[in-house]
Parts: structure tokens; C-alpha cells; sequence
């Protein structure tokens, strides 16, 4: 059963702002070459812009029969400690100044909110999960949601 499900979808204003801002780059770039050279330095700018915002809005998180996964990685809500969902200065110190480079974070940096999720698990590599979130509140409520199917038991790989 899946309790929360949400896609890390990029804003309309970075992509609108972007490609204003690598069409304008390009445009730059093009001066004094031949119509082919700009049309194919419009084509690798506009093309690995395109390709960046996408595979950032690939990125998805799920809460789901007793496991949190966050984009291709997953953890059994068994291992979990405390779930804490962060305000902007909150998840600000934690990808920054106070973070833990061993810590798993999957946030982007048009999401100024995330949860963080300490790692109970003895042995484990990771200290703790900082997931980026438009709604932490709800993704935390689903991981305190799920953690009786965890340990029940529940089905998961990880």
C-alpha cells in the first residue's frame, strides 16, 4: 500500500528563466561564426539545459509497504529513528554548515523545505536521510504512517 507518493517536478520559472538566460548565452557564443556553428551551439546549450531540469524532475519519493524510497535509493522504515520535518532555516543548516558528508540527501535547490530522518541501524554508513520536500509535513506523517508495516514485517529491498 503506498501512503505517500510525491515527484520532485522542476518550477515553470526555472525553466522559462533558464532557457531565457542560455539562449541569451548562446546568442554570445554564435558572434562571428558560420549559421551551422550557431545552430549547433544553440542545440548542445538549449539540449544539456533541457537534459539537466529533466533528469532533476525525474527524481520521485515514495512511502510504501514499510520503506522510504528516495529516487534510487531505499531504506527500510524498520531502520528509521526520528523523523523531523525541517523549516527553511532548518533544512538550510543541514545541507549546509552543520551537514554530515556521509548523510544521503536528495533535495534540489528550489525546495527550501525537507525532512530529516535519522538512521537507527547499527553499523549503518549513513548517519542520516535529508529528503527535499514541497510538503514535509506529510511526507513525515507517511513514514510514522508506515512504520507498524515495517516492523511487521513488511516487504522491502534494500
Amino acid at each position: 500500500m503506498r501512503n505517500y507518493r510525491e515527484r520532485l517536478w522542476v518550477p515553470v520559472s526555472y525553466w522559462l528563466l533558464g532557457l531565457v538566460s542560455v539562449f541569451l548565452m548562446a546568442t554570445i557564443l554564435w558572434g562571428g561564426f558560420s549559421l551551422a556553428v550557431g545552430i549547433g551551439v544553440y542545440i548542445v546549450l538549449m539540449g544539456g539545459f533541457a537534459a539537466t531540469l529533466a533528469q532533476w524532475g525525474r527524481a520521485t519519493i515514495e512511502v510504501s509497504n514499510g520503506e522510504l524510497r528516495a529516487g534510487r535509493t531505499t531504506m527500510r522504515l524498520a531502520q528509521a529513528g526520528e523523523v523531523v520535518p525541517l523549516d527553511a532555516a532548518g533544512t538550510r543548516a543541514l545541507r549546509g554548515p552543520q551537514a554530515d558528508p556521509a548523510a544521503f540527501m536528495l533535495t534540489r535547490p528550489y525546495l527550501r523545505l525537507a525532512v530529516y530522518i535519522e538512521v537507527a541501524a547499527e553499523g549503518s554508513a549513513r548517519p542520516y536521510w535529508l529528503i527535499g520536500s514541497r510538503d514535509p509535513a506529510a511526507l513525515a506523517a507517511a513514514i510514522e504512517r508506515s512504520r507498524p508495516q515495517a516492523h511487521a514485517g513488511g516487504t522491502a529491498v534494500g
